[in-house]
């Protein structure tokens, strides 16, 4: 019999509906599919018969608690995961099950093999020989970001009620919305949830234990033009398309998403449409240490300033708003709920992987909180898109580190 027998059943289920955000939303959740499934949830985990079962109303995200069995006083320690889904089809999702995988072999997702998982376009797939992966069947994503680590969060808190010779205590747990469109923490209730540490279960491949994120700002630039017939425009147009692209070059030419790595931040336009008339730029800008992330923002309005000043006028007006920051910054005073993850994966039998996300986590939010919330792996690989795919030894192990954090609070 498996150690964990409702992981994977239930990490099928929970792909198959469609929880997809909605960016264009301004409702908590940002779309009622989200709702369905919260509420979904909160039955589960009522008739799991855990305590404390209910939806905080401030942010929608479901809280549940299961007591501590320990006689010993030791932190309480929650467990995090969001269950919308990214901006990819997610409607009628199909997984297919690839048992004993050889590590080598071409993985046909489409019955027509237009799509496939190549280990020579992704060499991640080499290191999963002999496993069970799970798969697209090439039309939508899968949703193992972050349906995996709902599974493996349940699935570890049954194993631990089955198992009452293991100590531990209490352990919190919270499943919320919107992650995908970064509003999902804007409103974690940590009072209500009541841990004293916690971890997001929202990482990436086996062994990916992350503390540090980016510092993270949102950047909109809005341009006024003035057109008129080209025929007449010599001292009278003023192009918006060309301020536009003028904007653009005055930033530094490598600070770019797709000429960085590491710890190296950037300038990333993901929106630029409009006319002579009007044009809108939409802008990230990231960087991991918060004097080069401030710098960022100043060089971004600086250049706003400066045409301007050269127009004699405003012209162009930036909105920056910042999003989220490094979490480093916060659980570095006191690392112990990195320490306590990383021994867990060691005890396991997992080697971990600690490196700086090149992105942000609910926990970059909820640790700013007063929370300290690292993050650790729920087994995805090439998330967000038709080729994602999951290995259910992956998530499996996912779930004893998950067992064992607990273990190990017990026993501070």
């Amino acid at each position: 019999m498996a150690k964990y027998p409702e992981l994977i059943s239930n990490f099928l289920k929970f792909a198959k509906t469609n929880t997809r955000s909605d960016p264009k939303s301004d409702t908590i959740p940002s779309s009622e599919r989200e709702t369905k499934f919260l509420n979904m949830l909160k039955d589960h985990l009522t008739g799991m018969g855990l305590d404390q079962v209910h939806t905080n109303e401030k942010s929608a995200y479901v809280f549940a608690t299961l007591p501590g069995n320990t006689d010993r006083k030791s932190p309480t320690v929650g467990f995090i995961s969001h269950i919308d889904t990214a901006d990819f089809n997610s409607e009628n999702i199909e997984p297919q099950i690839v048992e004993n995988y050889d590590g080598k072999s071409v993985i046909k997702l489409d019955q027509t093999g237009e799509y496939t998982l190549d280990p020579a376009v992704f060499p991640s797939l080499k290191k999963y020989q002999g496993d069970t992966l799970i798969t697209t069947d090439g039309t939508t994503l899968l949703g193992s970001d972050d349906k995996s680590g709902v599974a493996e969060i349940i699935a570890a808190i049954t194993y631990l009620q089955n198992h009452p010779e293991i100590e531990h205590g209490d352990i919190k747990i919270a499943f919320g919305p919107d992650e995908e469109i970064g509003t999902g923490a804007d409103h974690f209730d940590v009072a209500d949830f009541g841990a004293g540490v916690a971890y997001t279960v929202d990482g990436g491949p086996l062994g990916d234990l992350n503390y540090e994120t980016f510092n993270a700002a949102d950047g909109q630039v809005d341009i006024k033009g003035t057109d008129v017939h080209p025929a007449e425009a010599k001292g009278i147009m003023v192009n918006a398309i060309q301020l536009g692209m003028d904007f653009h070059a005055a930033l530094p030419e490598f600070d770019r998403p797709e000429k960085t790595d590491g710890r190296q931040g950037f300038f990333h336009v993901y929106d630029f449409k409009g006319s002579v008339d009007h044009t809108h730029l939409g802008y990230i800008i990231r960087d991991h240490d918060r004097e080069r992330f401030e710098a960022r923002k100043r060089l971004f309005k600086g250049i706003a300033d400066q045409m301007n000043n050269e127009f004699g006028e405003t012209r162009v007006t930036v909105t920056l708003k910042d999003q989220y920051y490094n979490m480093g910054e916060v659980i570095q005073k006191d690392p112990t709920v990195v320490k306590v993850a990383e021994q867990a994966m060691k005890n396991v039998g997992v080697k971990p992987h600690i490196f700086p996300v090149r992105g942000g986590t609910d926990g970059s939010k909820i640790s700013y909180m007063g929370l300290p919330t690292p993050n650790i792996f729920a087994g995805g690989e090439n998330m967000h898109g038709r080729f994602e795919y999951v290995s259910e030894q992956t998530m499996e192990k996912a779930t004893d580190v998950i067992v064992e954090i607990a273990k190990l609070f017990a026993e501070k």
